[in-house]
């Protein structure tokens, strides 16, 4: 389902958006001091490490169709999903953006039978 959030549009990540997600979130983690690891691993196939495992990974663009945020449901079990991968380009941060990702996010944990979510970050990460 794509949601609009003018002049923003959020959606299900599609496989051109793959270089640009990884682009995102190495940038970000470098920006913050931290590495990437084998927890980042599930980017090398995002349909398999989300999708398929009936979870969700979402992207927002802005209006040049540019990739500033994403984040992921990924399944823990059949019950709870973790938010992963939430990431927001610096020059869109402090709008709001976040809160509405994280919103949608809780939404379709329900719509897709989670009953609980968790989220797990660097200390580093605001």
């Amino acid at each position: 389902m794509n949601k609009d959030i003018a002049p923003f549009r959020w959606h299900a990540a599609l496989p051109q958006h793959h270089t640009a997600i990884k682009k995102l979130i190495f940038d970000i983690l470098q920006e913050y001091g931290l590495k990437q690891g084998a927890v980042d691993n599930c980017l090398n196939d995002i349909d398999l490490h989300y999708f398929q495992k009936g979870g969700f990974f979402g992207v927002l663009l802005n209006e040049k169709d540019q990739l500033i945020a994403t984040a992921g449901l990924c399944p823990i079990d059949d019950q709870a999903a973790e938010i992963r991968k939430m990431y927001l380009h610096s020059a869109f941060r402090g709008q709001g953006l976040g809160k509405y990702i994280v919103q949608d996010l809780i939404l379709k944990a329900r719509n897709l039978g989670f009953l609980r979510l968790e989220l797990e970050t660097a200390s580093v990460l605001k």
